[in-house]
């Protein structure tokens, strides 16, 4: 079982930047990955970035230049930077985990599939 802590969020003016953290309990043995999703009121969950193997970072389309992600093992936290930000960057933003190391990757990539467990969230506005 993966727990899941969201932290960061808040209201920035559009171009500005905030960072996401994420607290990663994990109570199992199995191998796992994480990624970063956001969800605007009234639209699906959309998969915002990962990290695969060799630390390199995999990016929805929406936000490819803007956001970096990274995976930080020794405080087992997954951050997101976000830079540039626009209105349309409003959202839900969680973060998941998922019970195949290779999975979360995936996600991100192709724009389809979902994982197995969340966190409560942390909301990201942008005003105009």
């Amino acid at each position: 079982q993966v727990q899941l802590v969201e932290s960061g969020g808040g209201s920035v003016e559009t171009g500005g930047s905030l960072s996401l953290s994420c607290t990663i309990s994990v109570h199992t043995t199995s191998p796992y990955c994480v990624a970063w999703f956001r969800q605007a009121p009234g639209k699906e969950r959309e998969a915002v970035a990962a990290v695969g193997s060799g630390g390199v970072g995999y990016y929805g389309d929406s936000v490819k230049g803007r956001f970096s992600v990274s995976q930080d093992y020794a405080k087992n936290t997954l951050n997101l930077q976000m830079n540039s930000l626009k209105p349309e960057d409003t959202a839900m933003y969680y973060c998941g985990a998922h019970l195949n190391p290779y999975h979360c990757v995936h996600v991100v990539v192709t724009g389809s599939g979902t994982l197995d467990y969340w966190g409560q969230g942390t909301q990201v506005t942008v005003s105009s």
